[in-house]
């Protein structure tokens, strides 16, 4: 009979040593409790997905299907609140008990928030406007509040804090940190390192940097309005987000009577002191006084875990890890090890600094060893550094080589001399061998070996590396990926090509491509098959409703607290007395908790359970907005000629009519566009998918694959045109063919550069291709199909559509240890 394992936690190092138990084949029937209703995801990449050059489902490293393809029952969104260590039992939140024989507490730590005055609200939680940045939940928080606001201040000048301030500069124009330390990222920069990285941030970045700040108060009666520091100033601001720290989690082991002290103490084998039985992983362990915040210890920590647990080895033994670390800081390359400072007379020290290039470079020797070593700005040497640093190996007698190339090759490491068990990827503890083993195993696909390894799907600082040891290993065999041109990940076909099979073989539904083209289903795939299918076939789409994302299925936008967001549509951002007054009194009646004007000219009524969805629609009696999909969302205007003196154009109603036309038309992305009056610009159109401008004499220029948000981007001008019904049939030509070339969630601002305006043009316009007839029926007919989803309160489409959810309240706060 199988052991029973239980795991207590599910972030990246619970994740990571089930992984490695099960890469030994262990015998083990595993259970996982987390704290987020989620898959395994990658914390380090979460300042890429605030900055909006990640998407959401590009840093999970094992989703939901992972679980159950290697038999691990997953309890994700529960967490347990006692061990009962005599009985060999664990409680959750839920009421359940699960009995173990062995149990892994790996319960990582908790954003650290000072004692700051105005952080918090009595009985709701952080201060509105005030948040952390640890889980993706913080991270979609802070996307969603921060562009509809103007100043930031971030607290904390450490890694993630700096990693906070440059996301935030994607939805903000303006952003401070504020540090109470007198120098960034002190504990792995010296003064002149960190004052050069500070001036980067603050130069380059045009980040705003204040040092020696302690921050005693938020101030704000109602939202946040600035904050206020120890020496009086007040800096002005709308949003707030603590980055100073972590703490781990320890309150249920100290709870079960497991010995804590800053962590959970634990021995060389990561038992839990004086415990046969159970054993810790990750952040909250504490190993020889020591507890580790980055990623490289929790691997080597997992390793011994999985060696000595399933007999692989059981004389494994953990003695701590050398911190070393090679990232990607703001944008900013750093590197840093061992120590920061000499601290012995007779230590070397051999220093550089090119302050106007933002160059910092230190290393440290101690008896003909590198005891540290530091790199701001350049971190070319860092493999090789760090390869010394780890094997304590024999430096140059020219120490100056250590830090530059003299008269020899420019220095990237040779990936011949790199030994196998050398780490290439320190987010994610992937060595040299394990890529050439990849490879050996047959993949000789770059994006295909990082598949496979995680390597350079952290910080992403070794992706070249990575490339060289592949190109390397796969002896000049290197193969392009074809799944790079998939249109979705689980059928390997390019749109066109999937397009084409898809009318050839009849396929009008997502289980019937997935049976005849794609093998297995795959969740990933499902809501970009749905769309396309949706897209060519209308109303002979066969619809089913799990290949639908949450908000597809409730036509409403889901929120944080699991409630949702209710849009109604005003077509142009024009709305009527009588409107309002309906939507105020729904609000009402209602308890909706909050109304709010969204950047699109709507109203948007948020906090509103999944069962009151129906009645919320009834009681409005307007059609939806279009704020949840992947569709043709809002058509924002300016006043127009009627009442503007500067109007030369009636931007209102052209508004109106493209808005009525398109309504809720599917597409790879978000669709949004306007129309302005004039060339003031007031509704933005310069910056929209597809915006509309008039101009004196009557006519109208169409711009196209314009954006403002993570990235911004003027469009580009597809045509000047002298009617109203021209600027209709482009705009409908134009979002055919992008909803037929364009990949899954490509938004135009990324098609439109890909395909080149000029070809655009050729096929929208001039009509070079001969298909400009076909794109506008393929159109016609997506319109005759519209129906107003809002219409499903009467009938819904599946019983429980609209059934009562779980209770989603934030679940409370597990207590962390001072």
């Amino acid at each position: 009979m199988k052991q029973r394992l239980v795991v207590i936690g599910n972030g990246m190092a619970g994740a990571r040593t089930v992984e490695e138990i099960l890469a030994r084949n262990g015998d083990f029937e595993i259970t996982m409790f987390g704290d987020e209703p989620y898959g395994n995801y990658n914390r380090i990449m979460l300042s890429n997905v605030l900055a909006g050059v990640e998407d959401e489902s590009g840093i999970f490293l094992n989703d939901l299907s992972w679980y159950a393809d290697n038999g691990i029952m997953l309890h994700a969104g529960i967490r347990i609140e006692r061990i009962d260590r005599f009985a060999k039992m664990v409680y959750a939140t839920d009421g359940t008990a699960t009995p173990y024989d062995k149990l892994i507490i790996a319960t990582g730590s908790s954003a650290f928030v000072p004692p700051i005055k105005g952080a918090h609200v009595p009985g709701r939680g952080y201060h509105q406007g005030v948040f952390v940045f640890r889980t993706l939940d913080d991270t979609r928080a802070m996307i969603r509040y921060a562009k509809e606001h103007q100043r930031a201040v971030v607290i904390g000048g450490g890694l993630l804090g700096l990693e906070a301030a440059r996301g935030l500069q994607n939805h903000m124009p303006h952003v401070t940190l504020v540090h109470a330390v007198g120098h960034l990222m002190e504990r792995q920069l010296n003064v002149r390192a960190a004052k050069t990285l500070q001036s980067t941030v603050e130069q380059k970045l045009g980040i705003e940097v204040v040092c020696d700040a302690m921050t005693t108060e938020i101030t704000g009666k109602h939202a946040v309005t600035g904050v206020k520091l120890a020496d009086g100033r007040h800096i002005e601001c709308d949003v707030v987000v603590v980055a100073a720290g972590i703490r781990p989690n320890t309150q249920v082991a100290a709870d079960s009577g497991l010995v804590v002290q800053r962590g959970i103490v634990v021995d060389d084998q990561m038992r839990a002191q004086d415990e046969d039985d159970i054993y810790v992983v990750g952040e909250c362990a504490q190993h020889r006084d020591q507890v580790y915040g980055l990623v490289a210890p929790l691997w080597d920590q997992a390793k011994v875990l999985a060696d000595h647990l399933c007999g692989s080895n059981p004389g494994a033994a953990y003695h701590g890890s050398q911190v070393a670390t090679k990232l990607k800081v703001a944008g900013v390359d750093v590197a840093s090890m061992g120590l920061l400072n000499p601290e012995r007379e007779d230590d070397e020290l051999l220093e550089f600094a090119e302050p106007k290039k933002g160059i910092y470079k230190n290393v440290i020797i101690r008896d003909g060893v590198l005891v540290g070593a530091t790199l701001v700005g350049d971190a070319r040497k860092a493999q090789t550094l760090m390869q010394a640093f780890d094997r304590k190996s024999e430096l140059p007698e020219d120490r100056a080589e250590l830090l530059f190339d003299l008269g020899g090759p420019a220095g990237e490491v040779s990936v011949a001399e790199m030994a196998d068990d050398d780490q290439v990827c320190n987010c994610n503890g992937v060595s040299k061998g394990t890529i050439c083993s990849t490879v050996e195993s047959g993949c000789k696909t770059v994006t295909g070996v990082m598949d496979k390894t995680r390597a350079g799907k952290g910080c992403g600082t070794c992706k070249g590396l990575v490339q060289r040891i592949v190109e390397w290993a796969a002896g000049g065999e290197v193969e392009e990926d074809p799944a790079a041109s998939y249109y979705v990940p689980g059928v390997p076909m390019p749109k066109p090509e999937l397009m084409t099979a898809i009318r050839t073989y009849d396929l009008r539904s997502v289980s019937s491509v997935f049976a005849t083209l794609g093998g297995a289903e795959d969740a990933k795939s499902k809501m970009g098959l749905a769309s396309l299918l949706k897209m060519m076939w209308g109303d002979d789409y066969v619809d089913e409703r799990d290949a639908r994302y949450i908000n597809d299925r409730v036509h409403a936008n889901i929120q944080r607290d699991g409630t949702f967001s209710v849009v109604p549509q005003m077509k142009g951002g024009v709305t009527t007395p009588a409107q309002l007054k309906r939507i105020a009194e729904v609000a009402e009646k209602h308890g909706v908790p909050m109304v709010k004007l969204t950047g699109g000219q709507r109203i948007d009524l948020l906090g509103i359970p999944k069962e009151k969805l129906p009645q919320i629609w009834a009681d409005l009696d307007m059609p939806s907005g279009y704020a949840y999909a992947k569709s043709f969302r809002t058509v924002k205007t300016c006043v127009g000629s009627d009442f503007c003196r500067f109007g030369v154009g009636d931007s209102t109603a052209l508004g109106i009519a493209i808005e009525e036309r398109y309504q809720g038309i599917e597409g790879p992305g978000k669709m949004k566009l306007a129309v302005t009056g004039c060339p003031r610009n007031c509704a933005e159109a310069y910056v929209k998918d597809l915006g509309v401008v008039a101009i004196d004499g009557g006519r109208w220029e169409i711009y196209v694959g314009g954006a403002a948000g993570a990235h911004v981007r003027k469009g580009d001008l597809l045509a000047t045109v002298d009617t109203a019904e021209e600027v209709i049939t482009l705009t409908g030509r134009f979002l055919q063919y992008y909803r037929e070339n364009g990949n899954w969630l490509e938004r135009t601002y990324a098609w439109v550069p890909r395909v080149g305006i000029d070809r655009i043009r050729a096929v929208v316009v001039d009509d070079a291709d001969g298909i400009a007839a076909a794109l506008d029926a393929a159109m016609d007919a997506s319109v005759a199909a519209y129906r107003d989803p809002w219409k499903e309160r009467a009938v819904p489409a599946t019983p429980g559509q609209f059934r009562t959810s779980l209770p989603l309240t934030v679940l409370p706060q597990v207590p962390v240890r001072a």
